[in-house]
C-alpha cells in the first residue's frame, strides 16, 4: 500500500475533514482526519496494519506499544502483522502510564505505533512510557504524518505525509473570521479560544 492508496482510503470513508478544529496539541486546523473513519473497517485497518508491520520487521521488535485510544486499533493490527504481542498505554489523571498489568521485560524490544503524528507529543510520551518501564524502543510508526518535519530520538516512519497547517489559537485566521470550532479526537486539549 502506497501513500496516494492510503489517503485514498481516508478520502473513500469521509475520514479528511475541513473545518475548523481544535487539536488534542491544543493547536487550530482547518483540516481534521479522523481515523477512526477508517480503522473500523476490519478489512482496511489489516490492510495498513500489515504495510507498516512489513516496514518495521526489520527493526525486530518484540512488543508493540500504542497510546490510547487512537493508537490501539492500528498498534493491534501492526501487532498481528508482526506476530507479537501488541499493548497500550492510557491516560492516568494528565500522564501515560501502563495499566492492566501490562509491563515490559529488561531491554525489551519496542515499536511505537500511532494513528496519526501532529506534533509528536502522544507519541514521545509513549517512547517515555516504554523507557520508563525498562523497554529498549527500537522504532516509531504512524499510518499519517501532518506534522511538517517533527523527529524523534529513534527511526519513525509514516505510511502517507499530508500538509495541514496548523494554528497558535491566539493567531488563529479560522478564529478571527469567527468560524465555529469543534474538538474531536481522543484526548482533552488545553483551554484555546
Amino acid at each position: 500500500m502506497n501513500s496516494d492508496q492510503v489517503l485514498e482510503l481516508f478520502r473513500a470513508a469521509g475520514a479528511l475533514l475541513d473545518g475548523h478544529f481544535r487539536l488534542s496539541s491544543g493547536l487550530h486546523s482547518q483540516g481534521y482526519l479522523q481515523c477512526a473513519q477508517v480503522l473500523q473497517h476490519p478489512t482496511h485497518a489489516q490492510a495498513l496494519g500489515e504495510t507498516i508491520a512489513a516496514q518495521a520487521r526489520g527493526q525486530r521488535p518484540a512488543t508493540v506499544l500504542s497510546p490510547a485510544l487512537g493508537g490501539i486499533v492500528i498498534g493491534h493490527e501492526v501487532a498481528r502483522g508482526l506476530e507479537i504481542r501488541g499493548i497500550f498505554a492510557e491516560r492516568v489523571a494528565d500522564s501515560l502510564a501502563l495499566r492492566r498489568g501490562f509491563t515490559f521485560a529488561q531491554g525489551e524490544r519496542v515499536l511505537v505505533i500511532e494513528d496519526i503524528v501532529t506534533t509528536g507529543k502522544s507519541t514521545r510520551e509513549t517512547i517515555d512510557v516504554a523507557r520508563q518501564a525498562g523497554a529498549e524502543v527500537v522504532g516509531a510508526a504512524a499510518i499519517i504524518d501532518r506534522s511538517a518535519g517533527v523527529e524523534f530520538d529513534v527511526p519513525w516512519f509514516a505510511l502517507a505525509r499530508l500538509a495541514l497547517p496548523t494554528y497558535d489559537p491566539a493567531q488563529c485566521p479560522l478564529c478571527e473570521s469567527g468560524t465555529p470550532i469543534v474538538k474531536p479526537g481522543s484526548r482533552p486539549s488545553p483551554i484555546a479560544r
